[in-house]
């Protein structure tokens, strides 16, 4: 898909959801970017199809390219050191979307930036680090919501889990449900650590429905189809059983049930499936990943610093 294309997406999308009810901003709710890619360029896009002016919207970004593509695309300020800020501007939230391994420079060189903010929100998009990190890398800034969202933020049909501590209060908790709502829809979980099985369930959940995709459309060749059918056929199944699902009040389960009648087509497929075992190997595989995640949001230390140990 074309940047054009995606920006167009995530706005129709975020248009939508504003219709559908979503939580509002406040009426003059400012918001700041730390980092101006992928990520922030979605949210900037979705927040702008909801309603927000680019006069509220400000972003931070080294390099000079992506600061005209913000300013282009979106019509907002984008400066490339927090310096640059008008110091009589003030924030109600600050979204932390850089690379995991830059966000612990980027909120030091932003200690002044939050020292002026301190109602403001912050909300991190960076996957792997905690708050406690992120406080202490702010300076002391307690105000911060963790969130991981996903890749289809980028067409404005991503979902995003976040977790708020007691240090944030309502106010600034609906503001940051508003913010990641702007690229679909939002979850709140009740403790940090919960945040690593939304990254293995939700985080990664898009790379198992492309490699079931993958699957599906080799099957399809196999079968004789030509490329560009298995692949249409293939992507509009997964598509559209996803849109039942939401639509439905009834469990997957009970769907699948539906599809499966006794001695059937889908009945023999389901059958292989039971029979390789590959529900479990999903489950096992979302284990993998919340491992994984648990593991590379250790602080860094003697004892699994870089090069302390051979990789796994």
């Amino acid at each position: 898909m074309k940047e054009s294309d995606q920006a167009a997406a995530s706005r129709k999308a975020a248009a939508d959801q504003a219709a559908n009810g979503a939580t509002p901003l406040p009426p003059g709710c400012r918001i700041l970017f730390i980092g101006g890619g992928n990520m922030a360029g979605a949210m900037i896009s979705g927040l702008v199809a909801a309603g927000i002016s680019p006069a509220q919207v400000a972003a931070l970004d080294p390099a000079p390219e992506t600061r005209d593509r913000l300013r282009e695309r979106h019509g907002i300020a984008v400066f490339a050191d927090p310096a640059q800020l008008d110091a009589t501007l003030s924030f109600d939230a600050i979204v932390l979307a850089v690379k995991p391994q830059q966000a612990e420079a980027a909120l030091a060189g932003c200690r002044g930036l939050f020292a002026g903010n301190p109602q403001a929100v912050l909300i991190s998009v960076a996957a792997g680090l905690r708050i406690a990190a992120i406080v202490a890398a702010s300076g002391g800034h307690a105000r911060v919501v963790r969130a991981m969202p996903n890749t289809p933020a980028l067409i404005g049909h991503g979902i995003a889990g976040f977790f708020a501590p007691a240090s944030v209060d309502a106010s600034s908790s609906e503001i940051a449900a508003a913010v990641l709502g702007a690229t679909g829809a939002v979850v709140r979980v009740a403790h940090e650590n919960l945040l690593d099985t939304v990254t293995a369930v939700s985080g990664s959940g898009p790379a198992y429905a492309f490699y079931l995709m993958e699957a599906m459309i080799d099957a399809g060749i196999a079968g004789g189809l030509d490329a560009g059918t298995a692949r249409t056929l293939a992507l509009h199944t997964v598509k559209g059983a996803a849109l039942l699902a939401l639509a439905s009040e009834e469990p997957p389960t009970e769907l699948r049930r539906r599809v499966t009648s006794p001695g059937g087509t889908t009945a023999a497929a389901i059958e292989v499936l039971d029979r390789q075992q590959v529900r479990a190997s999903l489950g096992q595989a979302i284990q993998a990943a919340a491992a994984r995640s648990r593991q590379l949001s250790e602080p860094v230390g003697p004892s699994n610093a870089p090069g302390s140990a051979p990789s796994s």
